[in-house]
């Protein structure tokens, strides 16, 4: 695998003899102190550019950094509708390992770029000097902010009634039904409820990452043993488990968070757990 200096290299050298690049920047977790170096960090480049069709036109001028595996073009996708706008990415695996997320930028979006940007941003070339202040790049906009008052009960309301989505998807044996609501909403409330009670002992300075990849940074091994017991999805007794896994832990981890803020504790709790227990032991 080609080392990271050799990559970067690779970069800033296309981008310096290209006259329609004028800056450059990286983004993402190469920038992020607090993230540890690893060889599956993608490379998160943008070169900003004063004609973005002479690049589409082919793609050949991609074969300067290395030989490819596989590459994404998201905005010429149907099935996937793009979200960039004017901006156009390139998304390659190549040969050696390396990972590029490279993304055009219509040089006059460049402010708009930055306006926007979420911090995460290392200036790497400049040769017109755009930026006229220093860019230092910082995670302070992933740090979990504290909760309002509304945004508690928004969670409280919507883990309970959903999970009621989940006990009728199992009563009905419709398991895939019953998995996706675990999956996308319910299990989804517990780490943010998580979430917000580990931000409170920090005092909202930390970042749990993107998935909350980092959670476990946090967590004792018992607590982490606990939510991993939730992830057990392969059979109705298991998904069942599971369900009652997310109620004991969103119910541990919201009461401290309303202990901690002084807000009200949901209680509906007590009779979704009845509900769902009823419907429970009429099935087994």
């Amino acid at each position: 695998m080609r080392s990271e200096q050799e990559m970067m290299d690779i970069f800033l050298d296309f981008a310096l003899n290209d006259g329609r690049i004028r800056l450059v920047t990286l983004e993402g977790s190469r920038t992020n102190k607090n993230i540890p170096p690893d060889p599956f960090q993608d490379y998160d480049i943008s070169y900003f550019v004063t004609d973005m069709e002479s690049f589409k036109e082919n793609d050949r001028w991609l074969e300067s950094f290395g030989t490819r595996i596989m590459m994404q073009k998201p905005e010429e996708m149907e099935l996937f509708p793009p979200e960039l706008g004017n901006w156009f990415s390139y998304i390659i695996l190549f040969e050696d390992g390396n990972k590029l997320d490279l993304t055009l930028i219509p040089i006059h979006e460049a402010e708009a770029y930055f306006a926007e940007s979420d911090g995460l941003v290392e200036v790497l070339l400049d040769k017109d000097t755009f930026i006229k202040h220093k860019v230092i790049p910082n995670d302070r906009q992933y740090w979990i902010k504290k909760p309002t008052a509304r945004e508690f009960d928004d969670c409280c309301n919507e883990f309970w009634m959903v999970s009621t989505y989940v006990v009728k998807g199992l009563a009905r044996k419709e398991i895939l039904f019953a998995i996706d609501h675990v999956n996308e909403i319910v299990r989804p409330n517990v780490l943010r409820m998580m979430a917000w009670h580990i931000a409170s002992q920090q005092g909202y300075t930390c970042s749990m990452g993107k998935n909350y990849k980092f959670m476990n940074r946090y967590l004792s091994n018992k607590e982490w043993e606990e939510l991993m017991a939730t992830y057990s999805v392969n059979g109705y007794q298991e998904m069942w488990k599971s369900l009652f896994n997310c109620y004991a832990l969103f119910r541990k981890y919201s009461k401290a968070v309303s202990e901690s803020l002084g807000y009200q504790y949901p209680d509906y709790d007590e009779g979704i757990t009845k509900y769902t227990k009823r419907i429970y032991e009429t099935l087994k």
